[in-house]
């Protein structure tokens, strides 16, 4: 029996590339605790930068271990959400064989095209598991990576974890796996028999594969003597979309925002085609195990690069405060100048409209600081709202969720609104997002009553309306170059 005054928590392990974060949720799920830290890297065997997989493990259990003898907190359920396209090979003692490899890593491109020769060519196998070509960010190639060049490690291998279920199995013990992590562009998943793909078993590399587990599952842990139920982990993709499908009933797209724009699509039952791949739209599975359909665009990493080329040539301050000035937006739009419209100069090869090389973007045509600035917002919008349709299909959504960064950038979320007059387009203030997924999926909530939790209100809902008199569905941003 627990004293009266200790509180009942849900622990998660909310685990990105640069920040480690730990929640605990009491039975209402808002944040009891919160600690965030970050962790230095190290390198792997060829001198690239990766996570340090032995201090993440010190710290995961530093902290599981300090909870645990907090007498005020009792942990009844323990989850993980992490970054995707990550692999923890283990050997036949459970000891892992190779670091935590960067899915930045460069991969050889000989190696890639051998693997697409053999299995019926890049076109094929990119539908057919859902996953562009992205070398190392599709997780089943570094599989393949380790096998043909690095064979005497290879035949270590007896598991291969994602990294949420290492994370899982440094408490349990148990190896498993389940659809978010393996349905987010790993090259292993075949979405047409839903079924691992073909190729990893004529390579032999399906035995290491665990079978799947729904995400929901959960293992009976007896950790340092204390007893509680423990998730097999999720994407956290996924995860910070499952408060939202839990808590929503109409159908609605969900624009994730950040260095990454995310759009997902949860109600696209459309197959994807290689024209959608080749516009940067991919599929992921969500907590149910069904497809949703994606577009990505490198927003973030673009806007903050014109940002810094605006701010360095008219020498102005950041001036957060730029508000929309509808007269300056039409005025760009009526001159239509194709020499004064953006350049994508780092999310070029991203996007609904992908090129192979970057072009200068020539700030120095404009008049004015925020002349520029407009036209930057104009087009980085404009681009975001093709990335939009294309996630949408031909399923008419009504309901647009902006969530993340952009979603605090009034510029960027009242041009959008105008972008989509027929649709309503909310803000999402949900913090933390991925770790309440976590937490809700490990609790088995979907099969709960959602109004007891008062979900919805967490959600932090704001609707924006389109600006008077600016309607953008004529606009269209015009490109250099060709889309690959």
């Amino acid at each position: 029996m627990t004293a009266s005054n200790t509180i009942p928590v849900t622990a998660v392990f909310d685990i990105g590339k640069t920040n480690k974060k730990f929640f605990l949720f009491d039975e209402d799920f808002s944040v009891v605790r919160k600690q965030q830290t970050s962790l230095e890297q190290t390198t792997d065997e060829d001198g690239d930068p990766c996570e340090d997989l032995e201090v993440l493990s010190h710290w995961v259990k530093n902290k599981i271990a300090e909870t645990l003898q907090d007498r005020t907190i009792q942990i009844r359920r323990l989850n993980f959400s992490t970054y995707g396209a990550s692999l923890v090979h283990l050997n036949k003692n459970g000891e892992a064989v190779t670091p935590l490899y960067n899915y930045l890593k460069p991969y050889p491109e000989e190696l890639f095209e051998q693997f697409c020769d053999t299995y019926g060519g890049k076109k094929k196998l990119s539908l057919q598991t859902a996953s562009p070509p992205m070398g190392m960010l599709n997780s089943g190639f570094q599989l393949y990576w380790l096998k043909h060049t690095k064979p005497l490690v290879f035949q270590e291998i007896r598991h291969s974890l994602h990294l949420p279920q290492y994370l899982s199995y440094l408490v349990t013990g148990e190896t498993s796996t389940e659809l978010t992590s393996i349905g987010c562009h790993t090259a292993l998943w075949d979405y047409e028999s839903e079924e691992y793909h073909e190729w990893t078993e004529q390579e032999e590399i399906q035995p290491l594969l665990p079978s799947v587990s729904p995400v929901s599952n959960v293992w009976k842990s007896n950790y340092q003597d204390n007893e509680f139920k423990t998730g097999i982990g999720i994407h956290d993709s996924s995860a910070a979309l499952a408060p939202y499908l839990i808590a929503l009933d109409d159908p609605f797209m969900l624009v994730s925002t950040g260095t990454w724009s995310i759009t997902f699509n949860p109600f696209n039952k459309e197959s994807l085609t290689y024209q959608e791949l080749e516009r940067d739209a991919l599929c992921y599975l969500n907590i149910y195990g069904d497809q949703v359909k994606a577009a990505r665009f490198f927003l973030g990493n673009e806007y903050m690069h014109q940002r810094k080329k605006l701010h360095d040539y008219f020498n102005e301050g950041w001036q957060n405060d730029v508000s929309l000035n509808v007269e300056l937006i039409r005025k760009r739009i009526e001159e239509d100048n194709s020499h004064q419209k953006l350049k994508l100069e780092k999310a070029y090869s991203s996007g609904p409209y992908p090129t192979d090389e970057p072009e200068e973007w020539e700030v120095e045509t404009f008049d004015s600081y925020q002349e520029a600035y407009h036209q930057l917002m104009l087009d980085l919008v404009a681009i975001q709202a093709e990335s939009i349709k294309l996630a949408q299909g031909s399923e008419d959504v009504k309901k647009i969720l902006i969530t993340g960064g952009f979603s605090q950038n009034d510029f960027y979320v009242s041009l959008l609104a105008s972008f989509f007059p027929d649709k309503t387009v909310y803000t999402a203030s949900l913090p933390n997002a991925s770790a309440l997924g976590a937490a809700l999926v490990v609790n088995d909530i979907p099969s709960r009553e959602i109004d007891k939790l008062n979900l919805k209100s967490k959600l932090g809902m704001k609707r924006h309306q389109p600006v008077e008199g600016l309607n953008l569905q004529g606009y269209s941003w015009v490109r250099l170059g060709q889309a690959k």
